[in-house]
């Protein structure tokens, strides 16, 4: 009676926490217990082969945004194969109802926290006891008495993989767009234990964490024990926090100014800076103090920060979107991720449907179509001005060269004529080689907005030879100075993007 715990991650390099979590919960029947991790880029059939390689008994997949459609699939390809295999499906994409997705083929459905559900109902099926109730609602796990999952990481996991960590679950705001505002009461595990396992990943050769806490920073002493567990290091890591914006007390800014270049990366969920939206999808912001923290982030310390903003929030325009990206600009020089708005199951941002005519499609990721302030083709431009945002600016592959497209500071209304133009000329948005980038790049700044060639290819030359190795194109050659254009040092592995930024 083998039990196999699996789930699709959307790049190799991601790992499941919630897996081996449910793995290290499994009491009496964790010997019959493996977990098998795919990504979405594997063949459906392959993964099936391989599950049904071990002969199992129960399969529990774990079902998210980016994975719905292809946990269908396998599913009907599963039942169909070897039928008398019982499926029990669990995540974020089944905890919260109306399914947009036909899971009826799964045995059964966990809703919510399913560390230790999970392990309840095998043992029921295990044993032959009946099950009659298919759905099984939320239990809110008590921190404390969870086994952790962190020695279920292979060697492969930590030379390989990022190590995800988590020291709290929940959140106390009520943002309606957000599945962690369900969950309004901040639970802690026991920070000594926690350390522990930590001291533990990183004897073992652990260097790259990523908390999956929502809200990081909102307890101090947590916050500046686990960044003095970090700060105590002598070799070279990386560790990402999501913090919020407006909440940085003096201990916590004075733990992260001491951390070195690349070490140290902060995701900060802004969303929109117009005070009448941010009520509109009750996400209450201190404007300035936002903006003090972030400057301070900017000029005093060394970590790399993601500011992330949403196109189609009820009742928000793209002027008013264009304001709030110029605005980030000019406060920080580091990655702005443009995300479109998305409608989950079990938030509350529907209540804005009929006054704001939102509309979004009921395929995975949910996203807007349209609302009252933007069209269709608002949105599709949008989508692609994000990708082409993330190519260009975040990458940090034209730092230099993206200065030159920023005419009078409109940001905003310069980068979304230059993404109109990429995909006239592409029709894509994807697989865009680094030298097509380039020379896009190069003719529309030449071409387009009649700017000197020599200065366009001495800010070109000085990004592409930011890394040692890089050839550059054949049109740029002509205008290589070798002694004022030496190649930067190579960047850590998990750390190249990054290393971009702060050259």
């Amino acid at each position: 009676m083998n039990i196999i715990l699996t789930t699709l991650n959307s790049r190799f390099t991601h790992s499941s926490l919630g897996l081996r979590y449910i793995c290290a919960n499994m009491q009496e029947l964790a010997k019959k217990t493996k977990i098998l991790e795919f990504s979405i880029n594997d063949a459906i059939q392959s993964i099936a082969e391989k599950i049904l390689d071990e002969t199992p008994f129960i399969v529990g997949i774990g079902v998210y945004i980016w994975n719905a459609g292809e946990v269908k699939e396998l599913i009907e390809i599963i039942k169909k194969v070897a039928p008398k295999t019982v499926i029990i499906l669990g995540g974020p994409e089944v905890s919260h109802e109306p399914f947009r997705v036909d899971y009826t083929k799964a045995d059964f459905i966990i809703q919510g926290e399913g560390d230790t559900a999970f392990y309840r109902l095998a043992k029921k099926i295990v044993s032959g006891e009946k099950t009659d109730e298919r759905i099984i609602k939320p239990v809110m796990e008590n921190l404390k008495k969870l086994a952790l999952p962190y020695r279920l990481y292979t060697d492969d996991d930590i030379k390989n993989r990022y190590i995800y960590v988590e020291a709290s679950r929940g959140c106390p705001f009520m943002c309606e767009f957000c599945l962690s505002s369900i969950d309004k009461k901040i639970r802690n595990f026991d920070l000594d234990i926690l350390i522990e396992e930590f001291e533990e990943l990183w004897r073992r050769g652990a260097r790259n964490f990523k908390f999956v806490d929502r809200t990081f920073n909102i307890n101090i002493h947590l916050a500046n024990r686990i960044l003095d567990f970090f700060l105590s290091r002598d070799e070279k890591f990386f560790a990402h926090f999501e913090v919020i914006p407006d909440h940085f007390p003096d201990s916590i800014k004075e733990k992260i100014s001491l951390f070195g270049p690349g070490a140290l990366q902060l995701e900060i969920g802004i969303q929109t800076l117009n005070g009448e939206i941010a009520d509109n999808i009750s996400r209450p912001m201190n404007f300035e103090k936002i903006k003090e923290n972030i400057e301070f982030l900017e000029k005093e310390t060394n970590a790399h920060i993601h500011l992330d903003l949403i196109v189609g929030l009820p009742g928000e325009d793209l002027k008013s979107f264009g304001k709030n990206l110029d605005t980030l600009v000019k406060m920080s020089s580091c990655e702005i991720q443009i995300g479109i708005l998305k409608k989950l199951s079990g938030t509350t941002i529907s209540r804005h449907d009929k006054i704001f005519e939102m509309v979004y499609s009921n395929t995975p990721p949910y996203d807007i179509l349209k609302n009252a302030q933007l069209s269709f083709k608002d949105i599709q431009n949008m989508k692609r001005f994000s990708r082409f945002w993330d190519i260009y600016y975040n990458s940090g592959n034209f730092k230099d060269s993206m200065q030159l497209l920023k005419t009078d500071d409109a940001v905003y209304e310069n980068f979304y004529d230059f993404s109109l133009w990429i995909y006239e000329q592409t029709s894509s948005t994807y697989k865009i080689s680094l030298d097509r980038q380039a020379s896009l790049l190069f003719i529309y700044l030449t071409e387009k907005k009649n700017l000197n060639k020599d200065t366009v290819a001495q800010a070109m030359i000085n990004d592409l030879l930011k890394i040692k190795g890089r050839m550059l194109p054949e049109y740029l050659r002509g205008f290589y100075k070798e002694e004022k254009n030496e190649p930067k040092e190579k960047a850590a592995a998990f750390n190249k993007r990054q290393a971009k930024h702060h050259h």
